[in-house]
């Protein structure tokens, strides 16, 4: 068993809520490569619970690491950042 410990949380964008209590979050992240220092950017998407189906797309919102909600879900909305 792995130590318990903080959550993750996560700031990204609402690319699709088509599913019911479930919406698809886009988080980019950026670093530089260690030898040529280009800047990389990464998308990740990953799908978040939503309760109440208050998300829309392209709404801001931050997510935290769950409990196994289903086969391919293991995040949870944790508020609306803001409507973009």
């Amino acid at each position: 068993m792995k130590p318990k410990g903080r959550k993750k949380v996560k700031v990204g964008t609402v690319i699709s809520n088509k599913m019911d209590k479930t919406v698809v979050v886009e988080v980019k992240s950026t670093r530089r490569h260690p030898l040529y220092k280009k800047v990389i950017t990464k998308t990740a998407k990953f799908m978040a619970h939503d309760e109440g189906n208050t998300c829309a797309v392209g709404d801001k919102v931050k997510i935290i690491e769950h409990r196994p909600l289903s086969k391919r879900k293991r995040w949870r909305v944790l508020k609306q950042a803001e409507n973009v």
